[in-house]
């Protein structure tokens, strides 16, 4: 091999988009962590799980065909071919996304985004989902649906690039995708046992607020690499992408926050938690062509309209576990149309290369309309399409996609997965008054499930045996 091969790049560049690839892998967890937390407890480790499975699945499938599918040089208006598959011919050309980073850097990072989207989906089959026909789903959905969103979106030969929709970190192939499919998830599912009921109202309300606000801080946190290397170098415009994905969920944060406070006079955590995601959702189309004037406006408007977006499921009667539809895929259509209206020539241009027409804030009035296109495209090819996977998916035996009743009573922890997320040790502890001495007299461990049982009385711990864990 050449020793000069790879040499144009800067160091700089590729060691900024790497980090934050690393960023965008942290998100993964943080989704799990947000919905364990918003989950009922004995559920709470199989979202976790749900979460991190999504990432291996996806890396598999991104390394197989994923990545050819979606930034094959040879792609059609609508997918790629299979020119790449198994990364042939990935390693130190130019990137398709940008001639600043080799292919293999913008290869990993962009793996990061499509491992994350259907994480983002599957929280609405939260509490009633089969794991198995739900990997097999992640496989199937990254292929057929992320892939040609994201390869339209951002691939040059896409319709959508050529057509001029600006999409600067995912609003439509990550958002708007994940928020639809998990609405179609919902409706396939039905609603959790006993969920909407009077009587059992009180069962179905976020079981660990300290894991919310923790998933909340690893997503803030991560969006800086998610937006910020979404610039693909360490330029002004990825300085900029920062600034204004802060700002948008700070406004956004305190936007729900208010809006709760007006109804219940409490400082909502879990409030604060969705109106900062919900900024940082509707931020993310626009990051990289905004500043931050508009970006206040951005954040202020998804909090506000993603708040009003939640009592939807109510209206219309599905069961959207932790809210993905209202948060990812209403915040990111008003984050992709208000990109229409908020874009600006000179903030593309912070990177000395991007040159746009803008939206409206420079006169471009069809600009509008190109990210209504998208946006609504992107909408209707993912709730469609997921709907008729998984309708499929249902009717095959040994697929179906919901668990037994007597599963879901159980909760998925233990069903599923065989582990609880939260075990309890007692024990008894006499002390030698004259040595000062302890002794253990009793231990004893206790699965924490938090569920019913058959007589409809709480039944929250089970003793066993100590000799089943070996780290207690």
């Amino acid at each position: 091999m050449d020793p000069e091969y790879g040499a144009q790049y800067s160091p700089g560049d590729i060691g900024f988009v790497l980090i934050c690839m690393g960023l965008v892998w942290l998100m993964i967890p943080g989704i799990g962590y947000f919905y364990s937390g918003m989950a009922r407890s004995k559920n709470a480790l199989s979202l976790i799980m749900c979460c991190l499975l999504s990432l291996v699945v996806v890396t598999i499938q991104w390394f197989i065909w994923g990545y050819s599918l979606t930034f094959s040089e040879g792609a059609s208006v609508f997918i790629g071919n299979l020119d790449n598959a198994f990364f042939r011919g990935v390693l130190g050309d130019p990137s398709i996304g940008s001639d600043k980073i080799p292919a293999i850097v913008f290869a990993i990072f962009q793996c990061m985004f499509a491992a994350l989207t259907p994480a983002l989906a599957i929280g609405s089959a939260a509490e009633r989902a089969r794991l198995l026909p739900m990997m097999i789903f992640i496989f199937i959905w990254s292929t057929i649906v992320y892939d040609p969103i994201a390869c339209w979106t951002w691939n040059p030969k896409g319709w959508s690039a050529k057509l001029g929709g600006l999409d600067f970190a995912g609003g439509t192939p990550v958002h708007i995708a994940s928020g639809f499919a998990s609405l179609a998830y919902a409706i396939i599912l039905g609603k959790r046992r006993g969920h909407g009921s009077i009587t059992q109202g009180e069962e179905f309300k976020p079981h660990n607020m300290s894991n919310v606000v923790l998933g909340t801080a690893f997503l803030w946190f991560g969006w800086f690499g998610f937006n910020g290397g979404s610039a693909l170098a360490g330029n002004m415009r990825a300085a900029m992408a920062c600034v204004v994905t802060n700002l948008s969920a700070a406004v956004g944060a305190v936007t729900w926050l208010v809006m709760d406070y007006r109804l219940e006079r409490k400082f909502s955590a879990l409030g604060f938690c969705s109106g900062a995601v919900a900024g940082l959702v509707a931020i993310t189309p626009a990051s990289g062509f905004v500043g931050p004037g508009p970006a206040v406006a951005i954040g202020f408007l998804g909090g506000f309209f993603c708040n009003l977006a939640v009592h939807l499921k109510s209206m219309f009667h599905f069961d959207d576990a932790v809210d993905v539809f209202a948060v990812h895929g209403v915040g990111g259509y008003v984050g992709s149309v208000l990109t229409g209206f908020f874009a600006e020539q000179y903030i593309a241009g912070l990177d000395g290369a991007t040159e746009i027409e803008g939206g409206w804030m420079n006169r471009n009035w069809v600009q509008l309309g190109h990210q209504l296109a998208d946006a609504t495209a992107g909408a209707a090819w993912s709730f469609c399409i997921t709907y008729l996977i998984l309708f499929i998916m249902d009717h095959i035996p040994g697929l179906s996609l919901r668990v037994d009743p007597e599963v879901e009573l159980q909760g998925l922890d233990a069903a599923e997965i065989g582990e609880m997320a939260y075990y309890h040790v007692d024990k008894i502890v006499t002390v030698d008054p004259q040595s000062g001495e302890q002794k253990i007299v009793s231990e004893q461990i206790r699965e924490v499930r938090g569920q019913e049982n058959a007589q409809g009385d709480l039944s929250p711990e089970k003793i066993v045996s100590p000799n089943q864990f070996n780290n207690v």
